[in-house]
């Protein structure tokens, strides 16, 4: 990725840059690797910058929504309401109903007792809901527990063994009409084995339910698929074709069943940096410190996740020096990297952490009365 330097000297930093030339190529290479029964719900937690979002709707892909807010903001980038999904396991009253009067394409549902708000809410207001079951199908992942989100102990889906159970009783309701299942065992998943399993799993609920003559229109597999941290240049967009053949080699659909993804990660996280300037170079007792006016409230996942995004310092190349990059919140945990080479770096350089446009802006908070960071595109410039 390459960045126009200049233009950032006069901007008041930190700030998000998002390039959306690598943006449409991903967004290609998922459409390459489509089959006509599969459709992508881009997961718009990971990122609602509204250039963002204009060029994904723009590419044909749905939306995956887990707030109302979300379904607003897909709304008003011009998402067609046929092509968003509405999941999460605390949906309130309002967001129900703001999807319902939208006439978005599926609930994904999570208990019983959301299942009988949603189908008063429609009944009220003269609807019929579409929903599928969020079945936990106690598949793990290999990622951070605290993004792994399909194992029994989770707090998201319905347990496997209530599934016959929770189908049969959308046929007592009259405002919902079951049409599918959903999945999604978790983020930023590296290994293909993981969504082989969940696939091999799926093909045996599938077999459950046609032993009781239940063949459901649409399967949702979630997300899920990760992006290189460490390599961001050399891997700007994922292994997309291993990840649909997985699907396509392991999972079992039926006749005229319908396939559904929701991408998050994989779609923006490459195209995003946090652009940032050194305050000062501290010499500690023991370690010296990069502090740049970037911090935990512009970027959390390094805090929250431990998570590594490669920094680059964009305005020097004068040998190499090793630092502690950190923020300037008062808490410990704003640190973005420990014992890091860089090159040798002063006050004002300007540097970018990579990788960040997932999960970057979107978490972004006021914590010590600090301004959100502005995004901009290449579009801008």
């Amino acid at each position: 990725m390459s960045f126009p330097i200049e233009k950032f000297r006069s901007l008041r930093t930190p700030f998000y840059y998002y390039d959306t030339v690598l943006l449409d190529e991903t967004l290609e290479a998922i459409k390459r690797e489509l089959r006509p029964n599969q459709h992508v719900h881009y997961a718009v937690k990971a990122c609602t910058t509204p250039k963002v979002l204009h060029h994904i709707t723009q590419a044909g892909l749905g939306a995956d929504c887990v707030s109302g807010g979300e379904i607003q903001a897909c709304l008003d980038a011009g998402f067609p309401a046929h092509r968003i999904v509405y999941a999460g396991v605390g949906k309130s009253d309002w967001e129900i109903e703001l999807g319902l009067k939208a006439g978005i394409f599926c609930f994904n549902v999570e208990s019983i007792p959301e299942l009988e708000v949603i189908n008063e809410l429609a009944r009220k207001l003269g609807k019929t809901a579409q929903v599928a079951f969020r079945i936990n199908p106690n598949v793990g992942a290999h990622t951070h527990d605290n993004i792994t989100t399909g194992l029994a102990e989770n707090k998201f889906g319905i347990a496997m063994e209530d599934m016959v159970d929770v189908v049969m009783k959308t046929r007592e309701m009259t405002n919902v009409e079951c049409i599918g299942l959903h999945f999604h065992i978790g983020s930023q998943i590296l290994e293909m084995d993981d969504f082989a399993t969940l696939s091999l799993r799926i093909n045996e609920l599938q077999e459950t339910l046609e032993s009781y003559g239940i063949v459901l229109p649409h399967i949702n597999v979630g997300g899920g698929l990760g992006i290189d941290y460490k390599q961001p240049d050399e891997h700007p967009i994922p292994d997309f074709k291993a990840y649909f053949s997985t699907f396509n080699q392991y999972l079992q659909l039926r006749k005229g069943q319908q396939l559904h993804f929701e991408l998050g990660r994989s779609i923006v996280g490459q195209c995003g940096s946090l652009i940032s300037r050194v305050l000062y170079i501290k010499q500690g007792a023991v370690k010296k410190f990069v502090i740049i006016d970037a911090g935990m409230t512009d970027l959390i996942r390094p805090a929250l996740y431990d998570a590594y995004h490669k920094v680059e310092n964009l305005t020097s190349q004068e040998g190499k020096e090793c630092y502690d990059v950190v923020g300037p919140i008062c808490e410990s945990s704003d640190v973005f990297v420990k014992n890091y080479t860089l090159p040798v770096t002063h006050r004002g350089d300007l540097v970018a952490l990579r990788s960040a446009g997932a999960y970057g802006e979107i978490m972004a908070s006021g914590y010590n009365c600090r301004p959100l960071p502005k995004g901009y595109t290449n579009e801008d410039f």
